[in-house]
């Protein structure tokens, strides 16, 4: 008996469900209190058979509060499918289900409003309003539907019917209004329509901080985003860099109203939160990276000074010469196994040039050695940015070092036939070529250490210009 009912509602035959209740007028009890989740009602109303709901509903009412396995009502799958007859019928006998919610946390003017069945939707908030203001999973309403499933007119409606602002400016769990979400999937039609609506916060931040104007900077760059900024911009809508509010301000109040010339200026709040910890992580992220690359030039610079030591331009002497027995000298300058043939006293010129080497070398080898202790000293004061810059100071007092131990290596080696270009030693232009270097980067840090001064001052002047007008404001106010 149950196989053939079931089989009456997919075909929706009124004859076979009569002639079953005549043999057993238990039949559709004995369906209310079975385990089967799914009744004849919920075919019937999946696939469209009205007559035969009209049946069902009107011998057992109870059955249109029945949910299936996926905790669905009839009048889910009738509002799924879009069947207005049916769910006119269906909330006559219990408008109650509008509110019951399925296992997605939906109830039927959600999925109206997902399907695009506007009809159903107008029938649904006409009798129960209050359920298109329920809200789904990660705390989206019926309006965060209408955008992610780009249904305009379903959103017309609704905005129509429920302008209220704290409705149409609701958040997510992201917090994300509509406009939040219209922007970040481009849909230019849905922005326009949120832009002419006076409702609307355009500069509503979600939990990142983030404007709706903010959203379109980060996404994907196309053809959308001129018509999209120039919609925003009209409305008033501006980045978070835009938004400026006063430490006293932050202190004092989280929104202030003031008076001017007869009108009210509203300003609005950055989320200094946020903002103040990616400042801090930016800041941590350069210091990171800026000391792994001194440390690896540091230790570059250290192993080239260091074999440059151990093994000084021309080589060492291979073998001893010294004074014969008696006191008489051997033929040829007195030297040793093992030492510097540039370091050779006998040769003032060559010893001279051993000794602004070695010093040179020595500049070198024991900055970078004192830049990699300090990095790896995990000392607090080493994770300072004043820190960083003095250690890049050093760090160019061992790479002069090194090129000038490279110029007197190279005077060494080539003796008197120096190389030339024109009529001038290569190695004065090379001299003087680095000295140009050096003194163009010494030049531009400290212009912009300058300028960074003076903006400091000016922001500084700025700030007690802008306390003095508020306090003079507060005591007017007060007045």
């Amino acid at each position: 008996m149950e196989r053939r009912i079931y089989e009456a509602a997919v075909e929706g035959n009124i004859i076979s469900l009569l002639n079953l209740l005549q043999e057993d007028a238990l039949i559709l009890d004995r369906i209310t209190v079975s385990c089967y989740g799914e009744t004849p009602l919920h075919i019937a109303c999946m696939l469209g058979h009205a007559e035969f709901v009209q049946e069902i509903l009107g011998r057992k009412p109870e059955l249109a509060g029945k949910l299936d396995s996926r905790k669905s009502s009839p009048l889910h799958l009738a509002a799924s499918k879009g069947y207005l007859d049916i769910v006119k019928k269906l909330v006559s006998v219990n408008p109650e289900m509008c509110l019951a919610c399925d296992r997605d946390g939906k109830n039927p003017v959600h999925i109206a409003v997902i399907k695009g069945h506007v009809s159903v939707l107008k029938e649904l908030v006409k009798l129960r309003p209050d359920a298109a203001r329920t809200s789904m999973e990660r705390g989206e309403t019926t309006l965060h539907a209408c955008v992610r499933f780009d249904q305009l007119e379903a959103m017309k409606f609704l905005m129509e019917q429920m302008s209220d602002h704290e409705f149409v400016n609701s958040k997510d769990d992201d917090g994300n209004t509509i406009l939040h979400l219209a922007v970040a999937d481009k849909q230019v039609e849905v922005i326009q329509f949120l832009t002419t609506n006076n409702a609307i916060e355009v500069n509503a931040l979600n939990k990142g901080g983030f404007t709706a104007l903010d959203i379109l900077k980060q996404s994907r760059r196309d053809l959308k985003d001129y018509e999209i900024v120039e919609l925003l911009r009209r409305d008033g809508a501006i980045s978070v860099e835009d938004i400026v509010v006063s430490t006293h301000e932050l202190g004092s109040k989280q929104t202030r109203t003031l008076t001017s010339h007869g009108k009210n200026q509203i300003n609005m709040l950055r989320p200094q939160g946020n903002r103040t910890e990616k400042s801090v992580e930016k800041k941590d992220d350069w210091l990171k990276e800026m000391n792994n690359a001194l440390m690896v030039v540091a230790s570059l610079i250290a192993t080239v000074t260091f074999q440059a030591g151990l093994n000084p331009p021309g080589g060492v002497w291979q073998d001893s010469k010294r004074v014969q027995d008696g006191g008489a000298p051997t033929s040829g300058p007195y030297h040793e196994a093992g030492e510097s043939i540039m370091a050779d006293t006998s040769l003032l010129y060559y010893s001279n040039l051993f000794n602004l080497f070695f010093t040179s070398n020595t500049i070198g080898f024991v900055a970078s050695l004192c830049i990699i202790l300090l990095l790896v000293s995990g000392l607090p004061f080493c994770k300072r940015k004043l820190f960083t810059w003095i250690l890049m100071v050093i760090l160019w007092v061992a790479i002069s070092a090194l090129t000038l131990a490279y110029l007197f290596s190279l005077i060494f080696i080539t003796g008197q036939n120096e190389p030339v270009i024109g009529d001038v030693s290569a190695i004065v232009v090379v001299l003087f070529g680095w000295m140009g270097v050096m003194g163009i980067l010494l030049l531009s840090h400290t212009i912009r250490l300058v300028k960074k001064i003076i903006v400091y001052f000016i922001k500084l002047t700025k700030a007690r210009r802008d306390t003095n007008g508020s306090n003079a404001d507060e005591q007017c106010h007060s007045v």
